[in-house]
């Protein structure tokens, strides 16, 4: 009688896992979720590229297809129509550069010290790059696509006045920051980045702006003049 080889003496190749899939099916997997993935990027990248260059209302499905290389129908394997994917952009291109203010720690220095960091951090990540003309396309074609200024909102810019709002408490309970109805107001907080955004685009050619300084004087105003030894 010939004895059914044990599972432990099968060759590993003809071993399935608890779903019933062999090692030789599981790398085909992992080499599709690789290749969907970097299609998916290829996608998001390309249609930056398009939404900056062409604006949100004349980008079509099939410039973006085209410049990421891929078939219009793959696109629809990943997002169901230009808005989901402008979305997207957001999420991956401008929500963690906002998401940093959140996550702050806890000040051991002045409450100045972590607004001026931050704001400093968000000035070099957005003014002069890809995220800059992103944020400037939502300000001129926002009030002709409500829902994707309200995407825009609920991701990003609530998200800034609630980790901005919470700062300047923050300096109100110190005594670092006099005026108490700032509290009310956390756009004028980042005011000067929003400033800076636009300027870039329109006037930087004909009056280059230090946006760096402009924060500063920004924050004497708020704070006070910062005391030198």
């Amino acid at each position: 009688m010939t004895k059914k080889p044990t599972k432990a003496a099968m060759p590993t190749a003809a071993r399935a896992d608890a779903k019933g899939r062999s090692p030789a099916d599981a790398a085909p997997a992992s080499s599709r979720a690789t290749r969907a993935a970097e299609r998916r990027s290829a996608i998001v990248e390309a249609a930056m590229e398009e939404f900056i260059a062409r604006g949100f209302a004349a980008t079509r499905l099939d410039d973006i297809a085209k410049r990421a290389g891929v078939a219009k129908g793959t696109i629809y394997l990943h997002f169901k129509d230009k808005e989901s994917m402008f979305e997207e952009l957001v999420r991956t291109v401008i929500v963690p550069v906002v998401a940093k203010l959140n996550a702050l720690p806890p000040p051991t220095g002045s409450v100045r010290d972590l607004v001026e960091a931050f704001a400093g951090n968000f000035l070099k990540e957005v003014i002069g790059t890809r995220r800059g003309d992103l944020v400037r396309l939502i300000v001129a074609e926002g009030p002709r696509f409500p829902s994707v200024a309200d995407f825009y909102y609920r991701e990003v810019v609530s998200r800034g006045i609630a980790g901005m709002r919470a700062l300047i408490e923050l300096g109100i309970a110190r005594g670092e920051i006099r005026e108490k109805n700032l509290a009310r107001y956390p756009q004028i907080l980042v005011a000067p980045a929003m400033i800076a955004v636009i300027w870039q685009s329109l006037f930087a050619r004909h009056a280059p702006l230090d946006a760096q300084d402009m924060l500063r004087v920004h924050l004497d105003l708020i704070f006070g003049e910062r005391r030198t030894t």
